[in-house]
């Protein structure tokens, strides 16, 4: 069902980090930092794949992406919703749903026999594809799904996710530079804030959190 409500950006955010935050699928820890798939440190990392096991903030939250795509980018924007694989399956399939719109995924390799095919289920020439995943940090992994987006003659400008880093400024940059608007619920620091308004970590992490997300590179260097 295509949502009717739309609350504003800075309510969709806080209520999107506060939810995040209930379901545990935020981690701090300043003591022993995270690994990233950079190999870098980090004392934050994200899980948005918890929020399938949530029913109720599941729908909450996919209701406020298919709302937030509507009002940026238009009710009659696309023609396809395409999630990338894996994490962003099963919210492209909630946001095609809630849209009333065909839904495909894109594999982030060939699969390597058949019809070696990248993408899954039909994508077709001259289709607007929105493009739906977990979430994004500098864009890169959005750019190789929305090549193969590219290949089959469909377009893609838009790319929706649930939580953007916010914290590296050439993000939005390398999107912008290959024809890509980005469209997002929340970021670190409506998390930060949330966490520090709720209390869900002691005020010593959350200060150690704060030095990283104002300058993620310079603390990142410090610890490798």
């Amino acid at each position: 069902m295509i949502p009717t409500s739309f609350p504003d950006q800075d309510e969709i955010a806080r209520l999107t980090a506060r939810m995040l935050l209930e379901i545990k699928a935020v981690h701090f820890n300043a003591e022993t930092p995270f690994t990233l798939a950079s190999g870098l440190p980090s004392p934050t990392y994200i899980d948005c794949r918890k929020l399938i096991s949530h029913p109720r903030i599941r729908a909450t939250v996919m209701d406020f992406l298919a709302m937030t795509v509507m009002r940026d980018a238009g009710f009659e924007a696309f023609d396809n919703i395409a999630g990338g694989e894996t994490a962003g399956i099963p919210f492209a399939a909630m946001v095609a749903e809630r849209m009333g719109l065909p839904m495909t995924y894109v594999r982030k390799k060939p699969k390597g026999y058949g019809r070696n095919a990248r993408i899954e289920g039909e994508m077709s020439e001259g289709q607007r594809v929105l493009l739906v995943e977990d979430l994004t940090t500098d864009g890169g992994s959005k750019l190789s799904f929305i090549e193969a987006i590219r290949e089959t003659g469909a377009t893609c400008a838009h790319t929706a996710v649930i939580f953007y880093y916010g914290i590296f400024p050439e993000t939005l940059e390398n999107l912008s530079d290959n024809g890509i608007h980005l469209h997002s619920l929340c970021t670190w620091w409506d998390v930060l804030n949330e966490a520090r308004e709720s209390k869900a970590f002691n005020a010593e992490t959350l200060r150690e959190v704060e030095t990283f997300l104002t300058n993620p590179r310079t603390w990142q260097a410090a610890r490798s």
